[in-house]
Order: C-alpha cells, then sequence, then structure tokens
C-alpha cells in the first residue's frame, strides 16, 4: 500500500510536533452528529487510538440535507490530527470500511499535511463543561484563549434563524451542548497554537477541532459572530 506523503518536512523541527492525516471519504450519507459513532468505530479499527496523547478527530464534514444527516460529497475527508512518532499507529486504517450505526463508509489513502498558519479558523462545534448558553460561553472561550495567550477575536456564528449555532453531542445516553466557533485575525504563531490544543474539551469526538474556514453559504451574524461564512 502507498501512501501521498505531501508534507514539507523541514516545517517538523517545530516544538509541537503534530501532522495530520487526511482521508478521503466514500459512502452516501452519515448522521450529522456522527462524532461519538466515528471516534467508536475508528478505534475498533485501531484500539491503540484509546491511549494516543494529542489526538483531535475533526467532524466528516457533508451537505446537510435537513434531515439530520449529511450527504458525503466528493469534499468529504476524515482529519487525523495527531504526535508526527504515532503515525504508523493510524495509517493502518487506510482502505478499512467503517460502521458507523446504520452506515457504511470507505476510507481512501490519507494524505499527510503539516500545520499551517491562517488568519482565520472555525470548529464545528466547541463544548465547554457547564456553559451552555451564549455569552457565558464566550466569557469561558475567551479565558482559555487568554490562558494559551491567543489574541484573537472569537465568536459564534448564526444558525439559518440568525442565532448563535447551537450543537449537540450524544454520547451513548448523554447529550453534551456547544457551539459552533469561528476565531478570526490570528497570528501565524496563535493560528498554530489553537490547532494544537484546540479549546474545550472532547477532542476525539471532533469538538474543539480548529480548521481553516470553509466560505459556505450561510447566514452572517451581528455582534460578536459578526461576517462570518460557516454553516
Amino acid at each position: 500500500m502507498t501512501y501521498n506523503l505531501t508534507a514539507n518536512w523541514d516545517s517538523l523541527s517545530n516544538p509541537h510536533h503534530l501532522v495530520q492525516l487526511c482521508f478521503p471519504v466514500k459512502g452516501t450519507e452519515l448522521p450529522a452528529d456522527h462524532n461519538y459513532g466515528l471516534y467508536s468505530a475508528l478505534s475498533h479499527q485501531s484500539p491503540d487510538l484509546h491511549t494516543l496523547d494529542r489526538l483531535s478527530i475533526d467532524t466528516i464534514p457533508g451537505i446537510p440535507n435537513k434531515t439530520g444527516k449529511i450527504s458525503l460529497c466528493r469534499y468529504s475527508r476524515l482529519l487525523i490530527r495527531l504526535p508526527v512518532d504515532a503515525l504508523s499507529q493510524v495509517y493502518t486504517l487506510a482502505g478499512q470500511q467503517l460502521k458507523i450505526g446504520s452506515h457504511t463508509i470507505q476510507l481512501g489513502n490519507p494524505e499527510l499535511q503539516t500545520l499551517k498558519p491562517f488568519d482565520t479558523l472555525r470548529a464545528r462545534l466547541v463544548t465547554i463543561k457547564g456553559y451552555m448558553e451564549p455569552t457565558t460561553f464566550l466569557d469561558a472561550l475567551d479565558r482559555q484563549m487568554k490562558d494559551l495567550g491567543i489574541d484573537a477575536l472569537a465568536g459564534i456564528p448564526a444558525n439559518d434563524e440568525g442565532n448563535p449555532k447551537r450543537l449537540t453531542l450524544k454520547i451513548k445516553k448523554y447529550t453534551v451542548v456547544g457551539f459552533s466557533v469561528v476565531v478570526k485575525e490570528l497570528s501565524p504563531e496563535d493560528s498554530i497554537l489553537l490547532q494544537v490544543k484546540g479549546l474545550g474539551g472532547k477532542r476525539r469526538m471532533g469538538c474543539g477541532v480548529f480548521v481553516p474556514e470553509i466560505p459556505m453559504l450561510g447566514v452572517t451574524g451581528e455582534g460578536r459572530r459578526a461576517k462570518t461564512t460557516v454553516s
């Protein structure tokens, strides 16, 4: 089996030593909230993921179909962020079929990527325990960014009704509440740090995983949510 290793290895001299593997995804559809099922399926194929430090697994993107599911498309991919010395534990996922609830997807050969700075990053879902209202959530988010030394503008994008985009994560019988987050005006150093550290918890289940903002059709928010385009 071969892999498309296109990373610039000189950049691995950075102190974080994190890279990301981007797997093409083939399939028809997935639940919009598939994070727990995805982590379970990946752990079944690669049990070492349970104990792997600094592991982040992003939500697989797709086109919302308004029925609680997403339709997979050519842009759908599985992004796993991990230490460079743990690559061998994840490469074995290439070509594997994953069963997520009643849905099946197949992973292609991954592309190896280094982290690159962007002045705007977004996370589909950020969860901070005890903070389920937009105002207090943003205050807690600001405190976490300050603790990391990140100086940037964080906000919650608007949903179709113009309200802060609140999302949930189901874990067995429990439901965790959080919000989509966009962070703008990041310096190159802070952008890399945010990708490395994330915000909030549950990084293995797609929460607090920051990636470059994807321009999409969406509703423009107001105030602290101004001029966001993530849907």
